[in-house]
Order: structure tokens, then C-alpha cells, then sequence
């Protein structure tokens, strides 16, 4: 599975970056170093889930971020909450809706530098048919060739529709949902 989500993201990203030449550098993910997972909570309790299959389109130089570009394109089926009964309900109407809306995507419209190894990504984050502009703190740290960008937002999870009819009772699944993403990355110029 990492292989073939390698070679995805390789066929999404030349298209992508081809018009690219001369701003950033466009870098590899390393998949089995990398994850985007989410934590929301039932009932008051914490449940951490992830994302299993995802692509991401990353063309960014720390020294110019802002001519940088991200998006990533996620496989909503692929939640994973580790148990097979709420892994069977993500797909269905209420949840995800996979059917009608098999992925979910973001799309940077900027990137600054806040000082030091720490950036912001502001975005369009699509879910569900529903759109909201999202701010993404991103630290990166790097370890010989690769570079590791972390960080993480809350969304709303309502504003997407995500657990719609009797499960938008926010007592029961609360209304904030933590995303958090560890991305390992090749190519990148250094810090």
C-alpha cells in the first residue's frame, strides 16, 4: 500500500508542479515516516482516528514559503478508528458519505514564515461539499535529507456536516475535531 501511494502522489504532483519551475521545489512524501490522524471525543472521551489513504502535493522552500504550494487529497473511506463497528459507520449519509463524497481535499492559497523553523498555511479545506478557509501551524525539523513537518487544527466538524441527523448532538460527539499530521519529506532545501 505505501508503494502504490507513492507512485499516486507522484502522477497527482508532476502535472501540478510543472508550471512550478523556478519558484519551490517540489518534495517527495515518505510515506511509512508519515500520517495525518484526527482525535475527537465521545461522550467526553478522547478517540483517535486516521486517515489511511491520502496524497499529498508538496512544492516548498523554507527560505521562499511564500512561494510555496500543499494540497492534499484524502480517501474519506479510509477512517480508521481501529474498532469495526465505528469503522463501519464513518462511510455511511451521516458520517462521511463516501458514496456521494469519496474524498475530502485542501489547497494552500498561502504560506508565511512566523521566525525560526515555524510556518502558517492558510487554506481551503473541502469535506462533505462544504468549504472553510482553515490556518495550519506547521513546524519543520529536519534530520540529514529529510525534513518533518508537523502540526495541527481544530475544525468544526458540524460546519462540514460530519455526523449529521441524531448525531449532531454535540454531548454526544463534540463539535471540535483535533486534525494532526506528521509528514516526512525528501527534496526539501534546508532550514
Amino acid at each position: 500500500m505505501p508503494l502504490t501511494r507513492l507512485l499516486l502522489a507522484g502522477l497527482v504532483a508532476a502535472p501540478m508542479f510543472a508550471g512550478l519551475a523556478g519558484t519551490a521545489l517540489a518534495q517527495q512524501v515518505l510515506p511509512a515516516q508519515s500520517e495525518i490522524s484526527f482525535v475527537s471525543k465521545q461522550m467526553g472521551v478522547p478517540v483517535e482516528g486516521k486517515f489511511k489513504l491520502w496524497t499529498a502535493q508538496i512544492s516548498f522552500d523554507p527560505k521562499k514559503p511564500e512561494t510555496g504550494k500543499i494540497g492534499f487529497t484524502i480517501q474519506t473511506g479510509s477512517a480508521s478508528f481501529g474498532s469495526a463497528e465505528t469503522d463501519a459507520e464513518v462511510p455511511k449519509a451521516p458520517w462521511f458519505n463516501v458514496a456521494k463524497f469519496p474524498q475530502a481535499s485542501f489547497q494552500s492559497s498561502s504560506i508565511k514564515a512566523l521566525g525560526g523553523s515555524r510556518f502558517e498555511v492558510q487554506g481551503a479545506l473541502l469535506i462533505k461539499g462544504a468549504t472553510q478557509t482553515v490556518v495550519v501551524p506547521v513546524t519543520v525539523s529536519q534530520a540529514g535529507a529529510t525534513s518533518t513537518a508537523t502540526g495541527s487544527f481544530v475544525i468544526k466538524r458540524l460546519d462540514f456536516k460530519i455526523g449529521d441527523g441524531e448525531w449532531a448532538d454535540t454531548s454526544m460527539v463534540a463539535n471540535d475535531v483535533q486534525v494532526k499530521f506528521k509528514l516526512a519529506l525528501s527534496g526539501m532545501a534546508p532550514l
